[in-house]
């Protein structure tokens, strides 16, 4: 069995009412007790569940991620463990517009002409991809997130666990994209900050092995 550990980053500065996750903020102290206790919460997993941690943890460069990984490395103190970043596990680009507000990116499409109006809660919407330069949907960023774990699992050896550091809801889809969960889960469902989900790829495809989702109270947005 090969095992991942999906773990969406610590709690982080996020800009208000803003829908790019492409955000350049650090972990809050929050954040860094999180990722912590994640290290913890690793060890405790993978010796209930027997297996081996990897020696390489998978990050998306955005720093949140990349700081959760860096303190989850240094907590466990071995100096053989690496950081490797990729692009792959970064949340959804809304390509040119990243980092605006809302209501600045509904400006933009009411004033061109070529594009037609959004659709109701388009932010939350999987198969919507804003018009801009660079944009995807939610679906593909966790098509990308899927094949990337694909990937990894061709040559990761057996009976071992892979953590992967980067967003709640290109995670949710990744999951969805391999079967794990449904689009009504990925709708109802989101995950804690730097706590881990292990999914596992078994004779029967993929499933859910250990750790818990986040529910949510009700119908809202995806947020990273």
């Amino acid at each position: 069995m090969r095992a991942f550990a999906l773990i969406r980053h610590g709690d982080y500065r996020q800009k208000a009412n803003t829908p790019s996750a492409h955000q350049p903020y650090p972990l809050t102290p929050a954040g860094e007790n999180q990722a912590e206790a994640c290290a913890e919460q690793l060890n405790a997993l993978a010796a209930e569940l027997e297996l081996n941690i990897s020696s390489c943890i998978h990050t998306s460069p955005l720093l949140r991620a990349w700081q959760t990984g860096d303190i989850i490395r240094r907590r466990w103190g071995d100096p053989n463990i690496q950081l490797q970043q990729t692009q792959a596990l970064s949340e959804r680009c809304v390509g040119s517009v990243a980092n605006l507000t809302i209501a600045e990116i509904e400006q933009l499409l009411r004033a061109d002409p070529r594009y037609p109006r959004p659709p109701l809660n388009w932010k939350a919407r999987s198969d919507y991809c804003l018009p801009f330069p660079g944009a995807e949907s939610l679906n593909q960023a966790g098509k990308r997130v899927a094949d990337y774990i694909n990937q990894l699992c061709e040559t990761a050896p057996a009976h071992s666990l892979t953590p992967l550091v980067g967003h709640g809801a290109a995670f949710r889809h990744g999951a969805c994209a391999l079967g794990i969960l449904s689009p009504e889960d990925v709708a109802r469902l989101s995950m804690f900050h730097a706590q881990a989900v292990i999914i596992a790829q078994t004779d029967a495809g993929w499933i859910h092995l250990a750790g818990q989702w986040k529910p949510r109270p009700s119908p809202r947005e995806f947020t990273d």
